[in-house]
This record gives structure tokens, C-alpha cells and sequence, in this order.
């Protein structure tokens, strides 16, 4: 009795070693690193008297994902990403009229948990932050036209919100959309938060790439 028992649970504790063992050299073989880009559409959350008009900025993303698996069916995706936002404005102000483009290029770390829908699905959802490298206005209308950096005190350097989107792998290659809502206000003082007031970015991105492991 004692050695059937002993037995048991040797072949248990054998089993759960391989199972453990087989489990982690599964998960370290669907770990990926790789490079990706594709188009972003974005435009500016708020609500302003003075605009009567929001256009969307047509730009680019490009960047580094990675991809550790926290069991079969999750993991977390940690990128690093060069993002443009911001949008194009129509305003009529106490009889001034035209239109501001603001352009918003940003560093962007998301952290997104992936949920894996077999081996050619993932969604994907999550936080990001991002840091603001450089900006400026382009206005056209009562105001003057051109183009000018507007002063970096003038905007929350620092921008946070939620990410979510789907991939579809072919292989080692992907397709993939995402939508990103901030949280954080674009303006800070100045210039800016005369323009903006309360705006927040929002984009919608179309990705293309691939791991390289």
C-alpha cells in the first residue's frame, strides 16, 4: 500500500514536472519580437463653441513590439512606438474665421494584454503612455496663415489613455487595427489652451508587420 502510494505520487509529481516543463518551453517558443507600421487617422476629443468644423490628421506609426506568453491563451504585448496625432480645425470666433492644424508627434509605450483566438487571432486591449517630441500650428484664415512651433510649456508633455485592436497573423506576418482614446488634456496653458481648451487625442491605426523570431 505504501509503495503503491509512493508511486502514485512519483508519477504524479513526474507527470506535473514534464507537464510544467513541456508548458514552459511551449510558451517560449510563441514568444515574439518584431517591427511594425502602418497609417494613423486621428483627430481631437473636445467640445469648443468657437469650432464648426474637426478634420482627421492622416499620419504614421512605426515602432518595436514584444510579445511574452502568460499561459495558452494570454499575453502581454509591451511596444515602442513613433505616433503622429492631432487634427485639423475649422473656428468662428466673435467673427474670425478659419482653420488650425495641429500636428502631435509623440513616443508611445502601450502595454496591452493579448488574448490569443487560436493561432491567427489576437485582441488586444490596454494602457498607454506617451511623451510629446515635437508640435506645431498651422493656421489659415482672420488669424494669418502659416506655420510655428507652439511653445512646449504651452502642452502636457506627458499623454496617457486606453488602447484597443485586433491582429491577424500569416505566418510570422500580421495585419492589425487599433483604436487609442487619451485621457490626459493636450493643453496646458497659453497658446495651446486657448486653441484646444479641453481636447484630447484619439486615433484609429492600421498596422502591418512581423516577428523576426
Amino acid at each position: 500500500m505504501k509503495f503503491s502510494a509512493k508511486l502514485i505520487a512519483t508519477t504524479l509529481f513526474t507527470a506535473g514536472t514534464l507537464f510544467f516543463t513541456n508548458s514552459q518551453v511551449a510558451a517560449q517558443s510563441t514568444a515574439r519580437i518584431g517591427l511594425k507600421g502602418g497609417l494613423n487617422a486621428s483627430s481631437l476629443f473636445y467640445d469648443n463653441q468657437g469650432v464648426t468644423n474637426k478634420n482627421e490628421r492622416i499620419g504614421f506609426n512605426l515602432g518595436v513590439f514584444a510579445q511574452a506568453p502568460l499561459g495558452e491563451f494570454l499575453a502581454i504585448q509591451p511596444e515602442l512606438l513613433y505616433t503622429t496625432k492631432g487634427a485639423s480645425a475649422d473656428y468662428n470666433v466673435l467673427g474670425l474665421n478659419g482653420r488650425n492644424t495641429f500636428r502631435l508627434n509623440y513616443a508611445e509605450l502601450p502595454v496591452l494584454l493579448t488574448f490569443k483566438l487560436g493561432q491567427a487571432v489576437e485582441l488586444q486591449a490596454g494602457p498607454y503612455a506617451a511623451y510629446l517630441v515635437n508640435s506645431n500650428v498651422n493656421s489659415n484664415g482672420s488669424f494669418g496663415t502659416g506655420t510655428a512651433a507652439i511653445n512646449a510649456d504651452n502642452f502636457n508633455r506627458f499623454d496617457y489613455g486606453l488602447a484597443g485592436g485586433i491582429n491577424f497573423y500569416f505566418g510570422k506576418a500580421f495585419i492589425g487595427a487599433r483604436y487609442g482614446q487619451g485621457l490626459q488634456k493636450i493643453a496646458n496653458s497659453g497658446a495651446a489652451s486657448t486653441l484646444l481648451g479641453n481636447a484630447k487625442n484619439s486615433v484609429g491605426m492600421l498596422s502591418v508587420g512581423f516577428s523576426i523570431n
